[in-house]
């Protein structure tokens, strides 16, 4: 496949941007024999002169979940992880984790879990553990016991409950985070070092990390805001520089050049430029139903609306080892069985391997998946399926 020249696609980029809809945004997507497509369009701070590039840094969120699980996958192969283990075996202070189930006045209502959350369970978010922006419960027992969020950067957040239990329901949440953890725990490194060392040092991914330098931080985007004006405003909204603990759910920064060349590893089956990061059949775990008769929620509810809006991802879908599955085709998009996830400040990628290619999209704005936001992304995706 030759390199597509893009006018319909740069065409989306630059409408979004014009029209205010972001403030500035970066696509790229290859094929088995390499990029194929690299555009991007407006200011890497609204109102500044500096425009964003394929090499601009952005802070990706939970588009590191792929990227701890796959170390996780790494420690299965190796036979240093069981992902059908207790979480428990390998951080024992999971087992201290109770089920939420309401609240007595301001008193959180805890019960005993009906059975003990695996490995595989994190990878794959049933292990019952939640988010603040799509579940209430846990916003209020945040609220109530003065507990910050992930973004805080404190380990006090591995204290929150369970709002399920392990198995019985599919609720996204802090999962990777306790995932990043185990890897530690069975690997017998920091999660940054062993990432570094096994993912990213052999990907050539050479700008992408848990913690940047000044050089490379006076490069990063600001996350934007709506000012009442309705124009984009750049903010100091950030996630903890100097945290408690590595986030395997989101604390990766990284290029959207740099992230490519993880989406085309998962695309080539684990292997990319003959270097080896999984075994063609680990790839093939990740991309298939790991969640059973559960389905990935077709709508889920904001419980912060400044963070995330509501999420309509419509019936259909499943959940593999960190990656959202499609169980049917897309119109004009993506084929079933593809493999795709985002983060929270509204960058979003996707494997397709029927088709044969992978593409992704990034900007830094709140809240998650606004329609108009969420829209150029789809636009994005039919302009590349068109063009191919």
């Amino acid at each position: 496949m030759s390199t597509i020249t893009g006018t319909r696609i740069d065409q989306v980029l630059h409408d979004a941007v014009e029209s205010g809809v972001v403030p500035n945004v970066v696509a790229m997507a290859a094929d088995a024999d390499g990029p194929i497509y690299e555009g991007a369009a407006g200011p890497r701070v609204a109102g500044g002169s500096d425009t964003v590039t394929a090499d601009t840094t952005f802070r990706i969120a939970s588009m590191t979940k792929m990227v701890a699980t796959t170390a996780a996958l790494q420690l299965v192969e190796q036979g240093k992880l069981d992902l059908d283990a207790p979480v428990q075996t390998y951080r024992p202070e999971f087992a201290d984790l109770q089920v939420l189930e309401g609240f007595d006045g301001d008193t959180p209502k805890l019960r005993a879990p009906k059975s003990k959350a695996t490995v595989r369970q994190l990878a794959s978010h049933t292990a019952g553990l939640a988010y603040w922006f799509w579940n209430q419960d846990i916003v209020r027992w945040e609220e109530v016991t003065g507990t910050p969020n992930v973004l805080s950067g404190d380990e006090v957040i591995f204290t929150a409950p369970l709002v399920g239990d392990p198995g019985e329901i599919y609720e996204y949440g802090i999962n990777t985070d306790w995932l990043g953890r185990v890897v530690e725990a069975a690997s017998g490194t920091t999660l940054d070092a062993y990432v570094a060392e096994h993912i990213l040092g052999p990907l050539g991914m050479e700008h992408t990390a848990f913690a940047i330098g000044d050089e490379q931080r006076s490069d990063l985007v600001p996350i934007h805001l709506r000012g009442e004006d309705g124009d984009w405003a750049a903010t100091e909204i950030d996630w903890a520089r100097s945290p408690d603990y590595w986030a395997g759910g989101h604390g990766l920064y990284a290029t959207p050049r740099d992230y490519l060349r993880f989406q085309r590893m998962l695309l080539g089956g684990g292997t990319l430029d003959g270097v080896r990061i999984l075994k063609p059949g680990t790839v093939d775990a990740a991309f298939s139903n790991q969640i059973g008769e559960l389905d990935f929620p077709s709508t889920i509810r904001t419980a912060d609306p400044g963070s995330s809006a509501d999420f309509l991802a419509g019936p259909g879908y499943k959940f593999g080892l960190g990656l959202l599955l499609n169980t049917a085709d897309v119109p004009g998009m993506r084929a079933a069985g593809s493999g795709a996830w985002a983060g929270l400040f509204n960058t979003h990628f996707w494997v397709d391997r029927k088709t044969g290619v992978t593409g992704a999209i990034f900007s830094q704005t709140l809240p998650f998946v606004e329609p108009p936001v969420f829209q150029v992304y789809a636009d994005f995706e039919t302009a590349l399926y068109a063009s191919l």
